[in-house]
């Protein structure tokens, strides 16, 4: 597996916790930190799993 497949999804993570914080309380800035930090991990996943289909056919 990809580091960034696992970076990703740890991002993706984080970012859940920070919107969720943000929506408790009240904090549009912490909410929009997060939901940007989850659409930045799911990227980073999304190129992991790129990378795992382009490398899998060589093995």
């Amino acid at each position: 597996m990809d580091n960034n497949r696992i970076e990703g999804i740890a991002r993706q993570a984080k970012g859940t916790i920070k919107e969720a914080a943000g929506k408790i309380t009240g904090n549009d800035k912490l909410q929009a930190e997060g939901k940007a930090e989850k659409l930045a991990g799911q990227a980073q996943e999304k190129l992991g799993q790129t990378k795992d289909a382009v490398k899998k056919p060589f093995k």
